[in-house]
C-alpha cells in the first residue's frame, strides 16, 4: 500500500511539472518564456549603451559618433532579426544620416571660411587643417581649419587682419557643423527608437 501511495504522489508531481522547452503542440514552455525576453532586453540595453556612446563621440571625438550609432542599429537587427528590429528602409535612412553628418563635419569650416571671404589659398588651408585636426581630438577639429585658413591666406599674400577674418569664418563654420552633427545623431537615435518594435 505504501508503495502504491508513493507511486501515485510521484505521478501527480510529474503531471504538474511545466515543460522547459516547447510543448508537443508547439506552445512555448517555461524555459522559452523566461529566457527569450531576458535576452531581448539584454541586447536592447547593449544597443542603447552603444548609442549613448555614439552621442558622446559626436561631441567629443573619442569615437566616431554617428558610425557607432549606425553600428549599434545593425547589431540590434542582426541579433534580434527582422520581426523585433528595424527594417531595410530604416537602415538606409540611418546610413544616409550618418554619411550626411560626416559631410557636414568636413564642409562646415570650408563654407564658413568662404562666407567670410577666404581665397583659394585659404580654402586649401581650411581643408588641410580639417584633415590634420582629426588626429588631435575636439581641439583639432575646431582649431585645425582655423589655423589652416589663417596659414593659407598668409601664404597667399593676404594681410594678417584679412587672414584672421577667414580663420574666424572657419571657426564659426566648425561650431555650426558640430551642432548640426549632434542634431543628426539625435535624429538617428530617435528614428531607431520609433522604428524598432518595443521589447515589452
Amino acid at each position: 500500500m505504501s508503495q502504491d501511495l508513493w507511486t501515485g504522489r510521484l505521478a501527480d508531481t510529474l503531471r504538474n511539472v511545466k515543460p522547459v522547452g516547447p510543448t508537443p503542440n508547439g506552445s512555448p514552455g517555461l524555459g522559452s518564456m523566461s529566457t527569450l525576453p531576458t535576452m531581448e532586453l539584454f541586447w536592447w540595453s547593449v544597443t542603447l549603451v552603444l548609442m549613448a556612446i555614439g552621442l558622446v563621440g559626436t561631441v567629443l571625438p573619442i569615437f566616431p559618433g554617428p558610425a557607432v550609432i549606425f553600428a549599434a542599429a545593425i547589431l540590434h537587427r542582426s541579433i534580434l532579426g527582422t520581426e523585433k528590429s528595424i527594417g531595410w528602409p530604416s537602415i538606409l535612412v540611418l546610413l544616409f544620416l550618418a554619411l550626411a553628418s560626416y559631410a557636414i563635419d568636413f564642409a562646415g569650416g570650408w563654407l564658413g571660411a568662404r562666407r567670410f571671404g577666404a581665397t583659394r589659398w585659404g580654402m586649401l588651408g581650411t581643408a588641410a587643417g580639417a584633415i590634420l585636426g582629426l588626429f588631435f581630438g575636439l581641439p583639432g577639429l575646431l582649431l585645425g581649419p582655423v589655423l589652416g585658413a589663417l596659414t593659407g591666406e598668409i601664404i597667399g599674400g593676404k594681410q594678417l587682419v584679412l587672414a584672421g577674418r577667414a580663420g574666424w569664418g572657419a571657426l564659426l563654420g566648425n561650431v555650426a557643423a558640430l551642432l548640426g552633427k549632434l542634431l543628426i545623431a539625435l535624429a538617428m537615435v530617435s528614428w531607431f527608437l520609433v522604428a524598432a518594435p518595443a521589447p515589452f
